[in-house]
């Protein structure tokens, strides 16, 4: 009979003790592997999807309340910028692609959010290496009413292809319903990126719905202010009687199609990619650097932003989280300390008995040891399954209620430092009712 069989034979003994203290290692151990797990998945979206495009550009104020908003779909939009902004950007020479969105809309069904933008924002990499893949005969955006859903709207509202929607104004709860209808020509492939929880919509059509589109005279002040320039008020006169003499509110089907003003879109942010390789990052500093000497908009690296939420906000709550997952580990590991030395004095004549019949004090210090490192182990094991299992069921929960896709079967690189560690915390708490066996006096043991 070897060392271990011996050692598993006298943790059945006590099994109630054993299990208890086995299930605080896996209870320490699941915690521990759920943190890791989900902060590294998170982690890894984080910035991986923030890193599509060099820069953000937006209106003045929070970049991290921009880049969340925009890339994750997370919060509030700031404000808007005009769409004559936009289109200076995008016959800037130093930039190679500037994508518009806008975004503030929800789905009727599913509360998901809407992104009015154009085709092209499909044709680039999502993330890099990374191009949208859509259904075989499915199209992206060709005309203005229709619209490409993410698979995880797909697959929540049960739609498909051909199939209508509305947008609400506002929270799907209570929110204003518009009457215009969206018909899906195209379902993305799974991406692991927000896209999956989004409706993407011809921005042609997004600025017709009725609404979308700002009061004519306030979209032209609100244009002259951002672009530091006055107001012709004559000019203005006439061009309101003129607008007063076409009827722009019928929209009552998809007959409704009118040209709306460029002075009356806007756009919440546009996502930018700069010319050239070798000098890239310098021209990306410079541009950024110019918007914020002045006071029209703001342009933000992602990434950078990003980094900031993960290392400050995050990074500090994974901390926390791990110091107490390892404090509840090292709590565990006492209690087998003390679980396998109360039984020492209860098992002085078996240990007597043993070195009576041969064996030597090595063979009763690792035996003993062995029981630590077995349970230690079998704890640990329990807590790597339990862990994963958590993570498992708790990933839809999370999709549902903040949008941030987890993947189940994530797996982290620490885990393989972690049954090390607890063969380690097994020989330490497991050493002193080992050398306890160790010193045993068989003579004296046996004559009590």
């Amino acid at each position: 009979m070897n060392t271990l069989t011996i050692a598993w034979k006298s943790i059945r003994q006590r099994r109630v003790a054993s299990l208890l203290t086995a299930l605080s290692v896996a209870l320490g151990v699941t915690l521990m592997i759920s943190v890791l797990v989900i902060n590294g998945v998170i982690d890894r979206m984080f910035n991986q999807t923030a890193s599509g495009y060099d820069l953000i550009v937006g209106p003045k104020g929070s970049p991290l309340q921009l880049v969340l908003n925009t890339v994750f779909r997370v919060g509030a939009p700031i404000e808007n910028l005009p769409y004559r902004y936009y289109t200076e950007l995008k016959n800037d020479p130093r930039i190679e692609e500037a994508i518009p969105f806008a975004i503030g809309d929800v789905t009727q069904k599913g509360g998901f959010p809407i992104v009015g933008t154009i085709p092209r924002y499909f044709a680039l990499e999502y993330i890099p290496g990374r191009h949208f893949r859509i259904n075989s005969e499915g199209k992206f955006l060709p005309s203005t009413w229709d619209s490409v859903i993410g698979s995880a709207v797909a697959k929540q509202n049960n739609w498909k292809m051909g199939d209508e929607f509305q947008l609400i104004h506002g929270s799907a709860e209570s929110g204003h319903v518009h009457d215009e209808k969206f018909k899906i020509v195209g379902i993305l492939a799974p991406t692991g990126t927000p896209n999956d929880r989004t409706v993407f919509v011809n921005l042609r059509g997004f600025y017709q719905v009725s609404g979308h589109e700002k009061p004519l005279e306030e979209a032209i002040r609100r244009e002259a202010a951002f672009f530091g320039e006055k107001v012709d008020e004559e000019k203005l006169k006439a061009l309101l009687k003129e607008n007063a003499s076409h009827d722009h509110h019928d929209h009552s089907g998809h007959g409704h199609a009118h040209a709306v003003p460029d002075a009356q879109k806007e756009v919440t942010a546009i996502l930018v990619q700069m010319k050239g390789d070798r000098l890239r990052g310098f021209a990306t500093i410079k541009f950024q650097s110019q918007l914020k000497e002045g006071n029209q908009a703001q342009a933000v690296n992602p990434i950078q932003q990003i980094t900031w939420l993960m290392t400050n906000i995050v990074g500090n709550v994974r901390t926390m989280l791990i110091v107490l997952t390892s404090l509840i580990i090292i709590v565990s590991g006492v209690s087998i300390f003390v679980s396998i030395y109360n039984s020492m004095s209860d098992r002085k004549k078996e240990i007597a008995i043993m070195r009576a019949l041969g064996a030597g004090r090595t063979a009763v210090f690792t035996i003993i040891l062995s029981e630590s490192v077995l349970l230690c182990l079998g704890g640990g094991l329990l807590g790597i399954v339990l862990g994963h299992g958590l993570v498992f069921v708790a990933s839809p929960i999370i999709e549902a209620r903040s949008g941030l896709l987890i993947n189940p079967f994530a797996f982290s690189s620490v885990e393989l430092v972690l049954l090390p560690v607890l063969v380690v915390l097994a020989s330490l708490v497991g050493f002193i009712p080992a050398m306890t066996a160790y010193r045993t006096d068989v003579a004296s043991t046996l004559s009590d």
